[in-house]
């Protein structure tokens, strides 16, 4: 989530020195962006979302070493693949890519550590469970893909690794107290 990006975090560097070559890229990016944004692309939206996400990793590598990498705990490292592996399932791109790691002990396989050990050290990092932080990105890419995509809410569950409409329907209105079909 962006929010857990170091760059958002507070007390970190909130203006940074550009070089000659990096305002040559940062411009390019926005260039590209406000040329996407004048398009009649149907899925601009899309890219200039991946051209935003761009500018923050140009950000996070102009910020110090210290600050991107604060520990290297063995918690700290168990965290970062367990983000890494979850952000790797995103975007959805069609209707037929489904997600493979749904639940909290599906990460703890891929990452050959205890579902409870997992549990504690990203409650220690983030103050969030696994469980909660999974259904944060899920519910995250549910918003995106039922606003920017005209897929039927059957496929947008199915791609969320739901197996019937009826839990991503709950599942949904548990986290936003609206329908998926209201939200759209």
């Amino acid at each position: 989530m962006l929010d857990d990006l170091p760059i958002f975090q507070p007390g970190g560097y909130p203006i940074f020195q550009l070089s000659d070559d990096d305002t040559i890229a940062i411009t390019a990016i926005f260039s590209k962006m406000h040329q996407e944004l004048s398009s009649n692309y149907a899925y601009k939206y899309d890219l200039i979302r991946n051209y935003i996400l761009e500018l923050i990793h140009q950000g996070q590598k102009l910020q110090p070493a210290s600050a991107l990498y604060p520990g290297h705990t063995a918690s700290a490292r168990v965290s970062s693949l367990f983000m890494e592996l979850l952000e790797r399932q995103f975007p959805i791109e069609s209707p037929s890519q489904k997600l493979k790691l749904r639940t909290a002990k599906d990460y703890a396989d891929r990452l050959a550590v205890h579902v409870n050990h997992l549990n504690k050290v990203l409650k220690e990092n983030t103050g969030k469970t696994t469980t909660h932080i999974i259904s944060g990105r899920v519910i995250q890419e549910a918003k995106i893909l039922l606003k920017q995509t005209d897929w039927n809410i059957s496929e947008i569950s199915y791609s969320l690794g739901f197996e019937q409409v009826a839990h991503f329907s709950n599942f949904f209105k548990k986290q936003t107290s609206l329908a998926p079909m209201a939200f759209r």
